[in-house]
């Protein structure tokens, strides 16, 4: 098979990240006889720096030209950067904001999973985690809060702002219907998190889902208030499967459930639209500070890309390869710095990565 992959190496340790995934990726593909193009696409400050704006026209139409794009991390110091000194739509992160919205990838998975050989590394009390946890949360990508209306006024000599909150049942029904879909593969259970004591956005949201959890008999549904949720998870987070939420909520709940598994450097995620394309990035930033060491943690983008081939190409028995491989280098004892702990091996980023792509098996 013939993959079509563009790569957004970024900023940071983006490029660093990156060189690590795709080694384990061409690694995947020699293994089970697949061939992988790669076009590099500028985007972010690295765009910036080359074209004076965050994403260009071009990179966009060259990314649709790929069957899926793997991202190392966009963004720089925002204390430092002269990025942060251009207006906010020249930002880097406004580049990203715009690809997601141009490629329409309104659904974005991030899984949050406590492997058994980084509990320690767990904040959460051992009586808490049990026998770990494995959480995918679904948050909606193009709506909501983030792409509505927004303006600052001086009123009466008062400064004002305003942003608003906006959903459609389309909107509402087309993520819902994505998470219920990988429920089915999963445990079989939703639980959709709102605001529905409060906003009449999270009132339609929960009617929406409502409609939508007919069509699957199967999966268990529930509804949980957002606070409710944050509580949650660090109280037992095994209680849940698929969380389904809004565009803000699962900006925070998604930040909050990677820091319970003990490093937010072992988190992948996917950003999907309704054909079978995808973004595919780790979940942490561009971590500017350790930019060029060697010392970054590969692991949540070499995951990320185990997530494409499983999405984006269909690829189960690679993606599953690439997670063994995983969970084998850390059975190994190896870590990365942020990873680290007593009697283990700490090694570097492009180690790392070759450690991994050495452990990568063909599953018959």
């Amino acid at each position: 098979m013939e993959l079509r992959i563009a790569c957004i190496p970024g900023d940071g340790i983006g490029p660093e990240i990156i060189a690590e995934a795709r080694k384990v990726l061409d690694k995947t593909a020699d293994i089970y006889g697949h061939k992988i193009h790669y076009t590099d696409v500028l985007l972010g400050g690295a765009s910036i720096d080359v074209h004076g704006v965050p994403l260009t026209e071009e990179a966009i139409h060259t990314i649709r030209q790929s069957a899926a794009v793997l991202m190392g991390s966009i963004g720089g110091d925002a204390a430092v950067s002269p990025w942060y000194r251009l207006a906010p739509q020249l930002r880097p992160e406004a580049g990203l904001l715009a690809l997601r919205k141009a490629l329409d990838l309104f659904a974005n998975l991030r899984p949050a999973i406590l492997y058994e050989e980084l509990a320690d590394a767990c904040p959460l009390k051992e009586n808490i985690i049990g026998g770990g946890f494995d959480i995918m949360i679904i948050r909606e990508l193009t709506g909501g809060l983030y792409f509505g209306e927004r303006k600052t006024e001086t009123e009466n000599g008062v400064r004002k702002a305003l942003d608003t909150l906006v959903y459609d049942e389309k909107e509402i029904r087309r993520v819902a219907v994505k998470a219920f879909d990988i429920a089915m593969k999963r445990r079989r259970k939703v639980t959709s998190v709102d605001k529905a004591n409060v906003l009449d956005s999270s009132r339609l949201w929960r009617a929406v889902t409502e409609e939508v959890a007919k069509d699957y008999p199967e999966v268990v549904l529930e509804h949980m208030l957002v606070d409710n949720c944050a509580m949650q998870l660090v109280r037992n987070p095994a209680q849940f499967d698929v969380i389904l939420t809004e565009n803000m909520f699962g900006d925070i709940l998604s930040d909050e459930a990677s820091m319970v598994t003990g490093s937010i450097g072992m988190l992948a995620s996917a950003s999907l639209n309704d054909s079978r394309f995808g973004l595919y990035e780790p979940s942490h930033g561009s971590a500017p500070d350790i930019a060029g060491q060697d010392i970054a943690n590969p692991i949540a983008t070499v995951l990320s890309a185990a997530m494409m081939l499983r999405y984006s190409f269909d690829l189960d028995r690679e993606a599953d390869s690439i997670e063994d491989a995983v969970k084998t280098v850390l059975k190994d004892g190896f870590r990365t710095g942020d990873i680290i702990s007593a009697d283990k091996t700490q090694v570097g980023c492009s180690r790392m990565g070759d450690l991994l792509a050495e452990r990568i098996a063909c599953k018959i």
